[in-house]
């Protein structure tokens, strides 16, 4: 299973953006780009640039490798609808990423690998792909021998009803969660902009 394995704190300060909360404290101390040059920077960025980072943002944010994310596009693509809102809403279906939403986990990265090493069921199956689709009215819950997890119990505590979305049910005490609907575009609060991605991969 492919992942990215460099440093996500690094990443975030070139991007501007906080991917983990890990770097949420990085980017308080050093709001800067990483590298000898990281703070005298400066001078027009070119539409390119601004595109790619763009996608690069989308890529971190959702833990996903280019040749996936391409994958991912050419999904909207052949979608109905307007394709940046579709590729927005497959990444959201993702099993990982629904996960990290239902406040089990505190990051994307710790929720794909509760994923990866089976401690979720969807519909009383056990699936351990984080790439996995979920549908609405899929059911999730976490194995028997699962269910105790302390760094699931401790994130569901952290975890503000606030931060939970409309779209997914959670029932903490039980450890449960139903899928209820695919998001809408304007319901995904993220810091960045898809339609200068369909712009990039478009040319």
């Amino acid at each position: 299973m492919a992942r990215f394995r460099g440093s996500i704190t690094k990443v975030s300060r070139r991007l501007g953006i906080a991917l983990s909360p890990k770097a949420e404290k990085y980017l308080e101390r050093r709001p800067y780009a990483p590298g000898e040059h990281g703070q005298s920077r400066k001078g027009k960025v070119s539409e390119y640039a601004l595109q790619l980072r763009e996608k690069q943002k989308m890529k971190y944010l959702y833990g996903i490798l280019e040749k996936q994310f391409r994958n991912y596009y050419k999904k909207a693509v052949a979608q109905r609808g307007v394709t940046g809102d579709n590729l927005v809403k497959l990444l959201e279906r993702r099993f990982d990423n629904v996960v990290y939403r239902c406040g089990f986990s505190p990051s994307r990265a710790g929720a794909r690998q509760l994923v990866s090493h089976g401690h979720l069921l969807i519909n009383g199956k056990k699936v351990n792909i984080p790439s996995y689709l979920v549908a609405p009215g899929d059911q999730i819950e976490f194995r028997q021998k699962s269910r105790n997890l302390d760094a699931v119990a401790d994130s569901l505590n952290k975890a503000s009803e606030s931060r939970i979305p409309a779209w997914i049910q959670v029932d903490k005490a039980n450890k449960k969660a139903v899928f209820l609907a695919v998001p809408e575009r304007v319901d995904v609060q993220e810091p960045f902009n898809e339609q200068l991605v369909v712009e990039l991969y478009s040319k």
